[in-house]
């Protein structure tokens, strides 16, 4: 029995050397009261962000510009995790580590603080951003959005950097590396270069924009939504996405309707070849009259606008009817059209003549016998072969 209890008081001991030892030199209490510590924020940092952005809230209210307000909608998250970092902050100073351990917390500290402040600075970039947008007036809305992309890039790319310089890793080698690595990589990846490239000259040359309706014969038409490193993203009218490498559109022919001054109407109007020259000059004149009043075409001669006789076709008597309409939105300008060829169809049937279709004439010189007649004249072969017959007899 008494070997029992003091097998008893030596696990007790133990038992307590460890709770007291703990990890990294620090009993196991204090790391339940660091845990809890940051428990304690990891529950309140919602409502600190909350309170925080409120008062920042009543701040921007007094101001007439955007710009305060979606910075304080960037800056919501990264205050969250800022606010995580000071309870990790806070538990390892109660823990007050010694040593490799007390370096590594500093490095952690400084890491998290710095990928909060990087992350706020890449959420700003785009309200920033979009502000000064409304500024420019030397450049295009697609460059911009490039130089939004490339900030929020360089700003990600150089947060890594400051957090491998916090943790003694030198940046300039890997850098060094990743260039010859680069070199590798380029010799089998021309066509992305080709593509960014092409790209850069789609902005430069302005070919078009966002929202921009175009068209590439064989390769695509529809409406633009977004241009960029690689590829434009256009919306076809039938909503599917296609994604059009840029090089595509910088070596091809584009056709951007949106960038139309003015849209075309160009018809051939047969009419019969029994409408006789009054018809045609009153037909002629009416057309062109109703063309030339009220503000929906454009006239002479700052666009073309003809109404003439063209040509005297295999079935018609042809009219041409050539002009350009104000509005270039495809709705409107299908309702324009639509009223022109209401009141041209007026006045042809006013005028007392009628519009021509294709149509051939058959001359026949001999008209094939019918099957009586066929029948007749078998008949009278017939008797003829008989009577002969007789007659040899």
């Amino acid at each position: 029995m008494p070997d029992f209890f003091t097998q008893v008081d030596k696990f007790w001991l133990l038992t307590v050397n460890v709770w007291q030892t703990g990890v990294f030199g620090r009993s196991i209490g204090d790391i339940l009261i660091a845990f809890g510590i940051f428990g304690l924020f990891f529950v309140m940092r919602g409502l600190f962000a909350r309170y925080v952005l409120i008062i920042f809230s009543r701040w921007v209210k007094k101001t007439k510009n955007t710009l305060d307000d979606r910075l304080r909608d960037a800056i919501a998250d990264p205050l969250q995790f800022l606010f995580l970092a000071l309870g990790i902050f806070l538990a390892t100073q109660y823990l007050n580590f010694s040593g490799k351990v007390e370096i590594g917390a500093e490095y952690l500290n400084r890491s998290l603080i710095a990928i909060a402040i990087f992350w706020a600075l890449k959420n700003a970039v785009t309200p920033v951003g979009e502000f000064f947008r409304g500024l420019g007036h030397f450049l295009t809305p697609e460059i911009f959005d490039w130089m939004i992309t490339g900030a929020r890039v360089g700003i990600v790319l150089l947060g890594a950097a400051t957090v491998l310089q916090i943790w003694g890793i030198q940046v300039a080698p890997i850098i060094a590396g990743l260039g010859l690595f680069g070199v590798a990589v380029a010799l089998g990846a021309q066509d992305l270069f080709r593509n960014l490239i092409g790209g850069i000259s789609i902005l430069i040359e302005r070919r078009f924009g966002f929202g921009d309706w175009i068209k590439v014969d064989g390769i695509v038409e529809g409406t633009v939504e977004k241009i960029g490193f690689r590829s434009t993203l256009v919306r076809r009218f039938d909503k599917a996405p296609v994604f059009v490498p840029n090089q595509q559109l910088a070596d091809n022919a584009v056709t951007n309707f949106s960038a139309m001054t003015y849209r075309r109407i160009s018809w051939t109007i047969g009419l019969e070849y029994r409408t006789t020259h009054d018809q045609l000059r009153v037909i002629r004149d009416e057309i062109e009259a109703y063309l030339k009043s009220g503000d929906t075409f454009v006239q002479s001669p700052e666009a073309a606008l003809f109404v003439r006789i063209d040509a005297f076709n295999a079935s018609s008597i042809d009219l041409m009817v050539y002009c350009f309409t104000y509005t270039t939105v495809w709705g409107e300008w299908l309702k324009l059209k639509e009223e022109l060829a209401f009141k041209i169809k007026e006045i042809v049937e006013r005028a007392g003549a009628g519009f021509a279709f294709p149509s051939q004439s058959i001359y026949v010189e001999t008209v094939p016998p019918s099957n009586d007649e066929v029948k007749a004249r078998r008949d009278r072969s017939g008797e003829f072969l008989m009577a002969n017959n007789k007659s040899g007899d």
